[in-house]
């Protein structure tokens, strides 16, 4: 990973491969941002005019590269967008230096070191432009190239070696603390990348569960796992059903984070379907091929829990990860079985690749028995919520309006797009059965919705709950953007690492 360091030097005397400096869209052309006062004296105080001359307008996520051929120590400088300038009185904001920082990290992927002259006024613009230059940076290369190919130097190129953050004061404890705060969850969220990226052959449900229980070990954190022994023994239907047409058997990982401090509970539960054919009911082609993603939402719960115990919040975080291989085989679940749940409820299984919803209605009914203080759900659930929302915002349900309104607004202060989405009664009756207690699909409008009523008749009475439906923005196929990458993004790890620094200030009543 890139390594990040804080820098009191000045721009001017820093030696490093580049610079990087800020500019904003002004109303009569770019400006350059507070930070790189040294730079544009290196270039006679007309580092604007020679921009605009390049076509430089300051517009977000621009990048214009030039050489530097005197005054600098650095020979290269990378001028990158922030978008308009700022009202009066105002900061750029700690999205747009996130974004501006990753759009800079990746523009200089294969440089050892660069020199970040980002407007900095107070620590929350150290985290903002560590966390953007730490994610922006990431690259998913364990595949490619080979140790020889590397040896030859026809390996991918790496990223960024190293990030020098000037303005930030290392001795600072303010600046200090939020570099590390940043480097502890950019680990976090770019090992969930990875586990995301990592093709269906080499991660299956025991071999994620592996990772958890070593990261556990790892960081104080007490997991158990339940093989699918223990999971026939406990009556995981869901689980098991949405397993069993696998070679490789499912998991449900605890992972339990505690803080003697604590005075709240908070259950994270994830879906983790580490590839899904569809089943029986079969994907069409062209909807299989990024089908590892499926397990995103087990990821985002695994990273947050971890990160929550690396920050030592005085909260405690559980997460639950129900993982499964949802495969068609003479083993499968087919259409029209009937499932009886963890919750001794019996679901009519219409569709197997409605498939998510099963092994999450397990694991939140597991979840609830502990009686926490608030559950929340992550699952790359329906393309419904895509058709919806996009491919970059999640949809948020809830039982309770309050808490979906604080995690929306939770979810714009780590810089996440969300919406919150209703559950409307009226969709409950598509799921009635002839057969069973419920059918695991109901009207095809609203699927999004259904899926989340579904969700919901799994809780236990009186607990507090939300749904994140994370399909759009877990997996980007297209270019990259600011400091999200192609692949695996990391969706709703920020939010949820927020709202658990929220209930343990006690924000949340």
């Amino acid at each position: 990973m890139t390594a990040l360091t804080l820098s009191t030097a000045g721009a001017a005397t820093l030696r490093a491969d580049a610079i990087v400096v800020g500019v904003a869209k002004g109303a009569k052309g770019p400006v350059v941002a507070p930070g790189a006062e040294a730079v544009d004296k290196a270039f006679d105080g007309k580092l604007a005019s020679v921009l605009e001359t390049l076509g430089a307008s300051g517009a977000e996520g621009e990048v214009t590269k030039l050489p530097v051929l005197s005054g600098l120590k650095a020979p290269v400088l990378l001028a990158v967008g922030l978008g308009p300038v700022p009202e009066k009185d105002a900061t750029y904001g700690a999205e747009p230096l996130r974004r501006a920082a990753g759009v800079a990290a990746r523009a200089l992927s294969g440089v050892k070191k660069a020199a970040f002259a980002l407007p900095v006024e107070a620590s929350e613009d150290v985290e903002a432009i560590a966390e953007g230059a730490l994610l922006g940076a990431y690259a998913f290369t364990a595949y490619q190239g080979g140790e020889k190919n590397a040896k030859k130097g026809d390996g991918p190129k790496q990223p960024l070696g190293e990030v020098a953050l000037l303005g930030a004061k290392p001795r600072d404890k303010a600046h200090k603390a939020a570099a590390e705060r940043a480097i502890a969850l950019t680990e976090e969220v770019n090992r969930a990348r990875d586990l995301v990226n990592t093709p269906p052959n080499d991660l299956t449900p025991e071999s994620f569960a592996a990772v958890a229980t070593a990261a556990g070990k790892e960081n104080g954190i007490k997991v158990q796992v339940l093989d699918e022994k223990a999971l026939a023994k406990g009556g995981y239907g869901g689980i098991l059903g949405v397993g069993q047409g696998s070679a490789n058997p499912p998991r449900l990982v605890k992972l339990a984070y505690t803080h003697p401090d604590a005075e709240k509970t908070l259950a994270l539960v994830g879906k983790g379907i580490t590839y899904d054919s569809g089943g029986i009911s079969l994907k069409p082609a062209g909807h299989n091929e990024t089908m590892k993603c499926d397990m995103s939402g087990a990821a985002a719960v695994f990273a947050a829990v971890v990160t929550a115990a690396r920050f030592g919040l005085a909260v405690n975080v559980t997460g639950w990860l129900a993982l499964a291989e949802n495969m068609p085989s003479g083993t499968a679940t087919r259409p029209g079985d009937v499932l009886r749940m963890y919750s001794g409820k019996t679901v009519e299984v219409l569709n197997t690749d409605a498939e998510g919803r099963l092994v999450l209605a397990d694991a939140l009914t597991r979840a609830s028995e502990e009686n926490p203080d608030a559950i929340v759900d992550v699952a790359t659930l329906t393309g419904a919520m895509v058709l919806a929302l996009g491919n970059r915002t999640f949809g948020i349900m809830a039982n309770d309006e309050a808490f979906r309104t604080s995690i929306h607004e939770i979810a714009e202060e780590a810089g996440e797009a969300s919406w919150p989405m209703p559950l409307p009664a009226d969709l409950r009756k598509g799921m009635d059965s002839p057969t069973a207690d419920i059918a695991n699909m109901g009207e095809r409008m609203g699927g999004g919705l259904v899926a989340g009523l579904f969700l919901k008749e799994f809780v236990g009475e009186g607990i507090t709950w939300a749904h994140l439906d994370i399909a759009g923005p877990a997996f980007h196929e297209g270019a990259p953007y600011g400091y999200t990458p192609k692949g695996g993004t990391g969706s709703s790890i920020r939010t949820l690492v927020k709202l658990a620094e929220h209930t343990a200030a006690g924000d949340l009543g």
